[in-house]
């Protein structure tokens, strides 16, 4: 739905809709031939504007910070704070500084980054898309990976997290590849629909074919249930050294496309029309995408909602602008990845929940409570 009024020789978007869900925006973009951009609102608002979205920013890294901590301290194994805190700075080859060093810094490291990968693919798919309910697995990237961890188990025989990683960034390379190759095939470039399509045919023919083989291979069906759940525990900082360079690409080039993201978010014409290159930031868009999901799927399993969630509760916070919407995404996923992992600790205590579960419940209630507020989506 698109409330457009013509004033001539100005343009003013009163609002745009992202697949569905109607924005609260003011956006005024003049044209003609002296255009000189937009100007939306007073310059002394907009400054107060960005002091408080920046002051919000540092509000959530704080939370971030302290969620990190709570995971460094919490466990299957109770440690005292100021032993956590002691160890923490100055190693002492005890049994409680193994446990911190060995295995909860890089488990928190890892939900750190596996947050900002899920995070910013989940906003640049709904940008990308135009689908307010696009999320990182919808150009079949989490079922090729998948893929590539059924292949790597079933006819390679590998059995550790470090072992697959390679092959499940494979497989959800070839499967964004694929899904970009048949969305734009023919004459046209490609579109959110075709894409959208292109996708949902590669992820039912994985989905088919990791069942046939699962069924065939009970031992790797055995091993494969695992990683599936989505877990941050058993990783070492091994897997966060391999993933790490990907997701910092990823972030890069994410951030680059932010504010072509706004101008496409307007269509394909207006996009045009403001000088982005529509068909170049979408195939950016889509590596972006298979970089950080590939990555977070390869590393972590495949976690749900969390990269569907954190975009609109980012949007509902500092409104479209895509550079802030990214900026709080690449902050607010790991605060709900980190702390589901850490509550998934503490209510299975003795032992834990994995973290994909906790994500499932935790990101549902929350993904519909947002849904009914009408500020945010109209349907």
């Amino acid at each position: 739905m698109e409330f457009i009024r013509l004033a001539s020789p100005k343009l003013t978007l009163r609002g745009w809709s992202l697949g569905g869900a109607l924005l609260s925006v003011d956006t005024r973009t003049e044209v003609g031939n002296d255009t000189k951009g937009a100007a939306s609102a007073p310059p002394s608002r907009r400054a107060a504007l960005a002091v408080l979205r920046g002051a919000g920013l540092l509000v959530a890294l704080a939370s971030l910070v302290v969620i990190a901590l709570l995971s460094v301290w919490l466990g299957t194994r109770d440690i005292p704070f100021t032993s956590t805190w002691s160890v923490l700075w100055n190693p002492d080859g005890s049994q409680a500084s193994v446990i911190i060093h060995s295995y909860r810094i890089p488990r928190t490291v890892l939900g750190v980054l596996v947050g900002i990968a899920l995070g910013l693919s989940g906003a640049l798919m709904q940008a990308l898309t135009r689908n307010p309910l696009a999320d990182p697995g919808l150009l079949g990237v989490s079922l090729g990976a998948s893929t590539g961890v059924v292949v790597a188990i079933s006819f390679l025989g590998i059995g550790t997290a470090l072992g697959y990683v390679w092959f499940a960034f494979a497989g959800a390379a070839v499967a964004s590849v694929v899904v970009y190759l048949l969305g734009s095939a023919g004459r046209k470039l490609a579109t959110p629909d075709r894409l959208v399509v292109a996708g949902s045919a590669v992820t039912a023919v994985l989905f088919a074919f990791n069942s046939a083989i699962l069924l065939l291979d009970p031992r790797a069906f055995n091993q494969f249930r695992f990683w599936t759940v989505g877990a941050l525990s058993g990783r070492r900082m091994d897997v966060v050294w391999v993933i790490l360079p990907f997701v910092v690409a990823g972030l890069l080039l994410a951030l680059l496309l932010a504010p072509s993201l706004n101008a496409l978010a307007m269509g394909d014409q207006l996009g045009r029309a403001l000088g982005v290159n529509v068909g170049r930031t979408r195939v950016l868009g889509v590596v972006a995408v298979m970089l950080l999901c590939g990555a977070a799927t390869a590393a972590a399993g495949p976690i749900g909602f969390v990269g569907l969630v954190v975009p609109h509760v980012s949007r509902f916070v500092v409104g479209p602008d895509q550079r802030w919407v990214l900026a709080y995404s690449t902050v607010l996923a790991p605060v709900l990845l980190v702390g589901s992992d850490v509550l998934g600790r503490v209510i299975g205590a003795p032992g834990e929940i994995q973290v994909g579960i906790v994500t499932a419940f935790v990101g549902a209630p929350l993904f519909l409570a947002l849904c009914r507020r009408r500020k945010l989506v109209m349907l």
